[in-house]
């Protein structure tokens, strides 16, 4: 026998979202993402032309402004824009530049951006074209400041629309997802409402041919087949249950005839009390497992100690020379709620498992108020046991050569989950294992 803890392992929580909370979140960052980039390359490019604009217009200006000095004998001939201020220097007036222009006085030919505080705290900027020739040079300052200005307002602009594009992209993701989710949902409600239902109608004709659709045709040849595989299992149970009972029932009328008979010797009583032992396992886990097949509880009030005493007394039948004792212990007043027959399976296994493993010693039984343990001295439990004993199919480490398939002790589980029942095992305080049985309160 192998261990295992009677209360299931808790989970770590995951967080999952909803499908239509995924599209309303995908259209709301979609949004965000997209407002954001068309406001950084609409900034950008405005920048970016503006600045082209101004730096050739003052390219062709200063030219055309040169131009129209020398063909003016040296004349103050105005400015051809407004928002520029032009200048001439001639040779002899470099050094005066140097004195009230520094900044212009170092810098080369070409277009220079200048920017700074005036002496009354207001800032300042410009951009400043410079030709130079060796007798004038050629100064053309345009006011910037009022472009900057306007970027300034542009970007504030921007800091309003990012937000309510945002926005309408979130109430846009909102009434997309509730009409895309609007037939899922009417899917699952429709499916929700067959629940338990043994003839479901198709799902198919109520929506279009869509995705959903597509979903709802594939759920109706599901549901059909399914329906098919859960009728013939019904018949198949219902014919098993006939075919084994009828003849079980002739083994426990010929068996009780011949008990009857006072000429037989000691050895044939024996077996034919062994037949009917067995006539009345075979019938206890027909009707449990056609109970675990159809999913039903079954009703009744079962007293635990005469059960414990019938599967104890069919077992010591079947010790033959082992040096092993079979007891029981505690408290006789325990009651379940359910049939003989699934307590008998129930327990018949977890003794069966006790005494097949034990070689000698004993295998004790204790009631409790709520609960039966089994208790043997038999070679204890691996890791590997105490992982995989409920198992379907799954035979101990010290199974060996022995008969079974390793199916009882799972069709005990399953009788636990039926009837709320807990099961487990765990190591002996010096050797062997303890199989506990913990009935629910309702029992």
């Amino acid at each position: 026998m192998a261990a295992t803890d009677p209360a299931p392992a808790r989970r770590r929580p995951v967080l999952r979202r909803r499908l239509r909370t995924r599209i309303v979140m995908s259209f709301f960052l979609l949004g965000l993402g997209l407002t954001l980039l068309l406001a950084f390359a609409t900034n950008w490019v405005r920048n970016r032309v503006e600045e082209d604009m101004i730096t050739d217009l003052m390219d062709r200006n200063i030219d055309a402004y040169a131009q129209r000095y020398f063909s003016s004998g040296g004349r103050d001939i105005g400015l051809p824009v407004q928002q520029m201020y032009g200048r001439v220097v001639s040779k002899e007036k470099y050094a005066d530049l140097k004195n009230e222009y520094p900044e212009w006085y170092s810098l080369g030919e070409g277009i220079h951006n200048l920017s700074g505080t005036n002496e009354d705290g207001t800032p300042f900027s410009y951009k400043l074209a410079v030709r130079k020739t060796p007798d004038h040079w050629f100064f053309l300052a345009y006011d910037t400041g009022e472009s900057v200005r306007r970027s300034q307002k542009f970007e504030r602009a921007l800091y309003i629309v990012v937000p309510v594009f945002t926005v309408i992209s979130l109430l846009i993701g909102w009434w997309s997802a509730s009409r895309v989710m609007s037939p899922v949902s009417e899917l699952a409600l429709r499916l929700r409402a067959y629940r338990g239902s043994s003839n479901p109608r198709p799902l198919a004709p109520h929506f279009p041919e869509d995705e959903v659709g597509e979903l709802a045709k594939a759920l109706d040849d599901y549901s059909q087949r399914l329906t098919e595989v859960v009728q013939r299992d019904r018949e198949f149970n219902a014919d098993v249950s006939h075919e084994l009972r009828t003849p079980l029932a002739v083994i426990r009328g010929a068996t009780e005839l011949l008990l009857a008979r006072p000429d037989l010797d000691e050895k044939l009583v024996q077996r034919l009390l062994r037949i009917q032992r067995a006539e009345q396992q075979c019938t206890d886990l027909i009707g449990s497992l056609l109970l675990l097949s159809r999913n039903e509880r079954g009703q009744g009030s079962t007293l635990v100690a005469k059960v414990v005493e019938q599967q104890l007394d069919a077992h010591r039948a079947q010790l033959g020379n082992k040096p092993i004792e079979l007891r029981m212990e505690g408290e006789s007043g325990l009651t379940v709620d359910a049939p003989e027959s699934a307590l008998a399976v129930a327990l018949g296994n977890l003794i069966g498992n006790a005494v097949k493993y034990t070689q000698e010693g004993s295998v004790t039984v204790k009631l409790h108020a709520d609960a039966v343990e089994v208790i043997d001295t038999g070679p204890g439990l691996s890791e590997e046991d105490a992982a995989r004993l409920f198992e379907r199919g799954y035979r101990g480490t010290h199974a060996g050569h022995s008969q079974g398939g390793g199916i009882g002790l799972s069709i005990v589980r399953r009788l636990c989950d039926l009837y709320d029942w807990q099961v487990g095992v765990r190591p002996g305080a010096e050797r062997g294992v303890i199989a506990t049985l913990k009935f629910s309160r309702a029992s």
